[in-house]
């Protein structure tokens, strides 16, 4: 297979890119050779350094040469920094701060070369494209430069000019890559080896999805269809008669990074506000659209003077079925109530266990690490403490790393990172389990309510104190209204679905021979300060209002 063949490859295909390298051992093992040579140095020099007591005195010095060296090995690897620049608990702080110039800080290419690019590509000189055009790029990433421009039609536009030769560089590297992983599975523990190919194979579609501007621009506007509801969330127009699959010509942000602290300060934002719409955002991307932005990352995330928050960069993009979706909300359901059994399951149907796994002596290394996780209370949970307890549990038991869930996890880090580098004190589950409790008692899909039974209801009990403690947590959301949600609760215990729910609501009334009426004072308690009689009455009356639109049969109050 010739160059040209090579050139033809628009989509991931390792057996297509290991036929092209079979025959081209001399690029393969001068690749090798420079890869090998380059991490040898560094490695040395940081073992020199233990030696000679001289850590302390050179940590800037070696923090630039591994940034410096992975800019100098290329995309693929200033990819990898790039991940790790988002991870203060695995990198200690001088490393990261050199990362983090990996985010957008980039040696750039000739401009020549750019234009050049934009007119081949656009077909049309720059002076019929744009008004005016930055002389030089004003960012740098790992598989492109940015350029400000204005449109004749007046409007104010980013354009991403990708880099020239990307494709041989980066099939050299996943070839290697993919090698590396075949050659070390065998010894690592089976878990841990098992997908490793695959999850080479993930990280190299990705990018080959990254290098097709065309595909980004869709996954913009997907993106943005999805938020289209909420006023936080701000995503770049796509000009498609200025784009190309070399050429991206979008809205221009006028933002400032989410990690600049002082800009944030002067714009009088609040960095838990928009550590919150980040991270609530996120769990709407798994859990709601099942379409997540998996590079996340602080060069792609932008706060606006408004409040709102820019997304940009929608190459590295990833969709859930809807089976994993519900899958995501059961785990975390039995994460809340603390059943172990359920969420071994659930490791089964998301593909971290295999369906022949036994799973009785895995319950018991669950409860330990999430008892250690979730420490006191539920909000001393962080993904730092989890990650580290299963890297342990991982050589114990027969865990693997789906390849798709690779990309999740590193999205859910790299978030955490992010605002953990906001607000030092930050825990995710104080916005996330408001989330999933707000989402659980509105009920809004068949599914939901589903989980909502399962959360109030053990071994056929009524649980008083979850119900409380969802409610307690949902409130905790200042956006949340307990009112449409006792509307859409009303409407669901009147229809024929929520049969169930009201004889077994009854029986919980009178559970143990007792009328519970200290569980009854305790909810009042709860909600009296959001009860109005007023609104009460048009909240019930919506509920029959509701009712009626659904069906057009009585009140099932007699099946009760």
């Amino acid at each position: 297979m010739g160059q040209y063949q090579l050139g033809q490859i628009k989509r991931y295909d390792p057996k297509a890119i290991a036929r092209y390298y079979r025959f081209r051992l001399w690029r393969v093992g001068w690749r090798t050779l420079i890869i090998t040579w380059s991490f040898t140095r560094l490695l040395f020099n940081l073992k020199w350094d233990d030696w000679f007591d001289r850590s302390g005195v050179n940590q800037s010095k070696r923090a630039i040469q591994l940034r410096e060296l992975l800019t100098y090995l290329g995309p693929t690897y200033i990819k990898v920094g790039q991940a790790l620049s988002t991870r203060p608990d695995l990198v200690r702080k001088d490393f990261l701060d050199e990362l983090t110039k990996l985010q957008d800080q980039l040696p750039p290419f000739p401009t020549s070369i750019a234009f050049a690019t934009i007119e081949r590509e656009l077909d049309r000189s720059l002076e019929d494209i744009y008004r005016q055009i930055s002389p030089a790029p004003i960012a740098a990433a790992s598989l492109g430069q940015v350029y400000r421009a204005r449109l004749h039609t007046g409007e104010e536009v980013a354009v991403k000019v990708q880099r020239p030769n990307l494709l041989p560089v980066l099939t050299l590297d996943l070839y290697l890559m993919r090698w590396a992983a075949g050659w070390m599975a065998p010894w690592l523990p089976l878990n841990l080896g098992h997908d490793l190919t695959l999850v080479v194979d993930e990280f190299g579609t990705k990018l080959f999805e990254e290098i097709d501007y065309i595909n980004e621009g869709r996954n913009a506007e997907k993106f943005a269809a999805n938020f289209q509801d909420d006023l936080t969330i701000k995503v770049p127009s796509i000009y498609w008669r200025y784009s190309s699959h070399h050429v991206l010509t979008l809205e221009w942000i006028n933002g400032f990074k989410l990690t600049d602290t002082e800009k944030i300060c002067e714009s009088n934002l609040d960095t838990d506000t928009l550590i919150k719409i980040g991270v609530t955002s996120g769990l709407r991307q798994l859990l709601e659209f099942g379409f997540f932005h998996a590079d996340p990352h602080p060069g792609n995330l932008f706060a606006l003077s408004n409040g709102q928050m820019a997304f940009i960069d929608f190459g590295m993009m990833d969709q859930l079925s809807q089976e994993a979706k519900e899958t995501l909300v059961d785990s975390v359901v039995h994460l809340i109530n603390k059943d172990y059994e359920p969420l071994a399951r659930d490791f089964i149907k998301l593909g971290f266990l295999t369906s022949e796994t036994d799973i009785k002596p895995i319950i018991p290394a669950l409860e330990m690490v999430f008892a250690d996780a979730l420490g006191g209370s539920v909000r001393d949970f962080n993904f730092k403490t989890v990650t580290d307890q299963f890297a342990n549990l991982m050589y114990e038991y027969p865990f693997r790393l789906p390849a798709k869930f690779a990309l999740i996890i590193r999205s859910l880090i790299t978030q955490e990172g992010l605002a953990l580098s906001l607000n030092p004190d930050f825990r995710i589950v104080d916005i996330a389990y408001p989330y999933v409790a707000r989402r659980l008692l509105t009920g809004e899909s068949p599914a939901l309510k589903l989980r909502l039974i399962e959360v109030l209801f053990k071994d056929g009990k009524f649980q008083w104190e979850r119900l409380e403690n969802l409610i307690a947590i949902a409130r905790s959301d200042t956006k949340f209204d307990l009112l449409p949600t006792a509307q859409l609760g009303l409407q669901y215990l009147m229809s024929e679905e929520g049969q169930y729910l009201r004889r077994q609501l009854i029986l919980a009334l009178v559970e143990d021979d007792r009328l519970h009426t200290e569980e009854v004072r305790r909810l009042w308690n709860l909600i009296k300060d959001d009860i109005k009689p007023a609104h009460l009455f048009s909240v019930a009356l919506g509920a029959l209002a509701g009712f009626s639109a659904d069906t057009s049969t009585p009140l099932p109050t007699s099946r009760l």
